[in-house]
């Protein structure tokens, strides 16, 4: 596979990986710059940066970057460090991959597929869930992973982690709650559920009263979901949605 596609393979489904990039060199080397390399987390590798004691040491610097979340750049002597004869001097950058947001949209009706078109051209991998093969099948936006089967049983096989947003927009508010119910207990990034201000004020009593989220829980989720706009059309609901999602995005950033 080419080394970029890995890249964004890896970043699509969240692989913790590290990129190493030789970004200058002097005297003899094995690589020049511009020589990737790709170190998995579980020590599989993509690429050379040059071989021998020097890729060893590199990919040793990769696990430690992984470990500490944060880039940087390694000098290496080639003869005193690493013994090797060609002598020169390498600068390598390792920087561990980000991982790419992933939006789950359960419910490919209209709104759903307002907020899959508009969300395409933004840095989320895309998944619309839902039970009904024809509504799935109107989707015609790139890039958008169309997922059929039941909600219930397709819940247990989604990968949930902090980088996770998830929008619950189904034709059913009973559907609704019983998604909402399983992702609040597990990790995300921003987690909202459609409906009007009597349903938000109803699911709130009814988790609260049969213990299925505490009320911190329920304070974080967004119901009614998507910014105050007056939003009408599925379009402007969408667009509400989204911008309440960047916000988010973009607050987790600068906090970070």
């Amino acid at each position: 596979m080419d080394i970029h596609k890995e890249i964004e393979h890896a970043r699509s489904e969240g692989t913790p990986a590290a990129l190493c990039i030789v970004v200058q060199t002097k005297g003899s080397t094995p690589r020049k710059a511009g020589a990737r390399m790709l170190v998995y987390a579980d020590g599989r590798l993509s690429g050379t940066i040059g071989g021998g004691n020097l890729e060893k040491a590199v990919v040793a610097h990769a696990f430690q970057q992984l470990q500490a979340g944060t880039p940087k750049l390694f000098r290496h002597e080639l003869l005193q460090e690493h013994n090797m004869c060609c002598g020169g001097t390498v600068d390598i950058y390792i920087e561990p991959l980000p991982r790419m947001n992933t939006l789950y949209i359960f419910g490919a009706g209209h709104v759903g597929k307002a907020l899959a078109r508009l969300a395409s051209e933004l840095d989320f991998v895309l998944h619309v869930i839902d039970d009904r093969r024809e509504e799935l099948d109107r989707i015609t936006t790139p890039g958008v992973r169309k997922v059929h089967g039941a909600f219930r049983e397709l819940l247990h096989g989604l990968a949930f982690n902090t980088n996770a947003y998830i929008v619950v927009m189904t034709y059913d508010h009973v559907t609704d709650r019983e998604i909402l119910a399983h992702c609040i207990q597990r990790p995300h990034a921003y987690l909202g559920m459609i409906g009007s201000e009597r349903k938000a004020r109803i699911t709130k009593r009814m988790f609260s009263k049969d213990g299925v989220a505490t009320v911190e829980q329920l304070d974080r989720v967004r119901m009614p979901i998507g910014k105050a706009i007056a939003a009408e059309t599925p379009e402007e609901i969408a667009i509400s949605i989204l911008a309440e999602m960047i916000e988010v995005k973009n607050t987790a950033c600068v906090n970070k």
